[in-house]
């Protein structure tokens, strides 16, 4: 991937999600709203009434008086899924209420934390809220026609004094927890929340969706710009895509235009040489044993090492303690 002007900039390098309580909390997308265009891609309020409807999949999105919900909106449920997932995984019990921290939640999906952030981010909630969904997508293999907002409610917990939100409350719909408890996911690369355009970003998720981590997936303009909700003539869709082709840096996928109006999105290869991979010493190794006696030590090792490459290759502060975390995860799993 190339480091093109048109990615942000990694505004929290130094965070080191390997560590503490949300190591495991990789970011994950429930896979409905990665296929089915349910989020606007408009950059200003968005007052639409969004109607989509493809191979037996009706949706019908209808905003409030703030607008639709936007496709960064939607940064507010990966990290509540990337949440409950992470606590599902290590044995916990979840709800469909989550307390956050705000300023996790800014780091977590490459926000500024200015206050003009949090101010932006109160919008957002007040945007998925008022947005109402009316469809038929089946999740957990039960297929229901009802309305419903994208989160049930939210409210601000806790203040600092000059006004800033510190900690939110939040409840998902049940439609979108029945996603997470049914594992309906998937892991999205870090670098979603560098990509700047709302477009890049729809067309990573479908990609991610349809392609996975098959070599290709080839699909036709008409298809993707369906999909897409995009709501641009062919002809300037169709030069976003042939822009998007240039610039080159969607995370995990390249794009190639072909033959008859179509689309090929390959996996792009993953070749990692050994000595660049994540280190961990003997103390850390002996940790590992005395947690998990029995346990194929080296074999946790690989496989931390493969989680590493998964998440996007962040920075790691210490690689010993962000190993021990892993294999902690991984114990607790063996015991649920």
């Amino acid at each position: 991937m190339t480091a093109s002007g048109g990615l942000l900039p990694d505004r929290h390098p130094t965070d080191d999600f390997f560590v503490c309580d949300i190591f495991d909390a990789v970011p994950k997308d429930d896979m409905a709203t990665m296929e089915h265009p349910v989020f606007s891609l408009a950059t200003r309020p968005d007052r639409r009434i969004l109607e989509y409807a493809h191979k037996g999949t009706e949706i019908t999105v209808t905003p409030s008086v703030r607008g639709l919900a936007t496709i960064h909106d939607k940064d507010i449920l990966i990290y509540c899924i990337s949440q409950l997932m992470a606590a599902l995984n290590a044995g916990g019990t979840i709800s469909r209420t989550l307390t956050l921290r705000a300023h996790d939640l800014l780091v977590a999906t490459n926000r500024e934390t200015s206050g003009d952030a949090y101010r932006r981010l109160r919008e957002a909630f007040e945007r998925l809220a008022g947005t109402r969904i009316t469809t038929n997508i089946t999740t957990g293999e039960i297929e229901t026609t009802r309305g419903f907002g994208l989160i049930e409610s939210w409210e601000i917990v806790r203040r600092a004094r000059g006004g800033r939100m510190i900690s939110v409350s939040v409840t998902i719909s049940e439609w979108l927890f029945r996603a997470v408890m049914n594992k309906s996911v998937l892991t999205l690369s870090r670098d979603y929340f560098r990509l700047r355009k709302p477009l890049e970003r729809r067309i990573y998720e479908i990609a991610r969706k349809h392609c996975g981590r098959q070599p290709g997936w080839v699909v036709s303009v008409d298809t993707l710009l369906k999909k897409s909700g995009s709501n641009s003539p062919r002809r300037v869709f169709r030069k976003m895509l042939r822009d998007m082709i240039a610039a080159d840096h969607l995370p995990d996928y390249e794009m190639v235009e072909e033959e008859g109006d179509k689309v090929r999105f390959s996996r792009r290869s993953v070749v990692v040489d050994e000595m660049t991979l994540p280190q961990v010493s003997p103390r850390a190794l002996e940790a590992v044993r005395a947690l998990w006696p029995g346990c194929d030590v080296y074999a946790v090792v690989a496989e931390w090492q493969a989680y590493w490459i998964r998440s996007g290759r962040p920075q790691l502060r210490a690689a010993d303690a962000a190993f021990v975390g892993f294999a902690k995860t991984l114990v607790a799993r063996d015991k649920g």
